[in-house]
């Protein structure tokens, strides 16, 4: 019997309790590279989901290429397209002069209330290979607010590496993502 090496499906679908028992797992029995793997694996899953959302602009926004769209009308399809797919509603402004905000109040992988941090990983790898594909360049994506840890939205970054590298670390320093953007 020979076993296929490659899948000819056109997509895989993990339902929300899967992707959050997976989280809960690897917290449990591998909390030391749970983070990684989930950011690690949303940022793999990214390839499929741009792949599905190109083909879901050409039947809502006419075409398949998101770069065609201007800013507005591609804030409000990928908003459309994460709420027609189950993610919730997304909502997209800039930040600071170097990033941009993704809000969502009911995005899917959070568990409210769960949590003392950010907890949305497979998301936060996940957006930063959609938003990479659709820049054309490198991007990287931190969770900042998060339903899992009380906020009352999950807002990911986006933004280069550099830039949410310095984030990251003026905030280890005790100052706000909002003061480390303006600064």
């Amino acid at each position: 019997m020979t076993i296929p090496t490659t899948s000819t499906a056109a997509g895989l679908t993990i339902g929300t309790g899967g992707l959050a028992q997976l989280r809960r797992s690897l917290l449990q029995y591998a909390p030391d590279a749970a983070i990684a793997v989930l950011q690690e694996s949303g940022y793999a899953a990214g390839e499929g989901l741009y792949a599905a959302l190109c083909s879901w602009l050409g039947t809502h926004a006419g075409t398949e290429r998101p770069e065609e769209l201007d800013a507005t009308l591609f804030a409000g399809a990928l908003s459309d397209f994460f709420q027609s797919t189950g993610w919730g509603r997304l909502a997209i402004a800039p930040v600071g002069g170097a990033a941009l905000a993704l809000d969502s109040s009911d995005w899917i992988e959070a568990e409210p209330g769960s949590a003392q941090i950010p907890m949305c990983f497979f998301s936060a790898g996940m957006l930063a290979d959609v938003m990479g594909r659709v820049s054309g360049e490198q991007v990287a994506v931190m969770e900042v607010e998060c339903r899992s840890k009380g906020d009352s939205i999950c807002r990911f970054l986006s933004a280069s590496p550099a830039t949410l590298q310095e984030v990251y670390e003026k905030m280890a320093a005790g100052i706000s993502y909002v003061e480390a953007l303006q600064g």
